[in-house]
């Protein structure tokens, strides 16, 4: 089988796909995530997960797959990105507080042949979150690298009411579309699993 690579620093992405027990090797993949002028936020999460693919792919060497993917928080069409400092993570969770907001995933796999990507939208309503508990959370220090300052598979839990969609992709790989994109390049699920499984 071909090998899979994942063009990520994110320990939530290497989870997911150990969760679905596809072995992968990982490799850095330093895109500039700058978003473009008129640049809307799908366009930009699938752009920049096929570029982390590309950037990954060159740095393999011989046969492979690569996977890209990028999450990006929405509030109001404005992309969340992740807090620059406790300020920043302080006014994002305050915009987030009692509202609901989109959380978009790309995910890419390439060969150097050709690039499969899907892009997969999930809405989540929060509940208020006041000040001194805002604070609480920054000190925790989990929003520093969360896009949107909070994470749903984390500590920021309980601030989440209601999520319609994927909650892989709000974590940062949707699952089932990427199982659907791996199936495309004959990479199997469920291998490590498989391996153990009585005969």
């Amino acid at each position: 089988m071909i090998p899979l690579y994942l063009a990520s620093g994110s320990p939530r992405r290497r989870e997911l796909l150990t969760q679905i027990g596809v072995p992968f090797t990982t490799v850095s993949a330093p895109i500039d995530e700058t978003p473009r002028p008129g640049e809307g936020a799908a366009e930009y999460v699938e752009r920049l997960a096929r570029a982390k693919a590309a950037a990954g792919l060159a740095q393999v060497s011989g046969p492979g797959v690569v996977l890209g993917a990028d999450t990006a928080v929405v509030l109001d069409g404005r992309i969340l990105g992740k807090p620059q400092d406790r300020e920043h993570a302080l006014a994002m969770l305050a915009e987030l507080s009692n509202r609901e907001h989109q959380v978009l995933t790309a995910v890419a796999l390439s060969d150097g042949q050709r690039c499969l990507s899907a892009c997969v939208a999930s809405n989540v309503r929060m509940r208020a979150i006041g000040a001194q508990e805002a604070e609480r959370y920054w000190a925790t220090g989990e929003p520093l690298d969360k896009a949107g300052g909070y994470a749903i598979q984390g500590l920021g839990a309980v601030f989440v009411t209601s999520l319609v969609g994927s909650y892989s992709a709000v974590v940062g790989l949707p699952l089932s579309e990427t199982a659907d994109l791996l199936a495309q390049f004959a990479i199997a699920c469920w291998q490590q699993h498989e391996d153990s499984a009585p005969r």
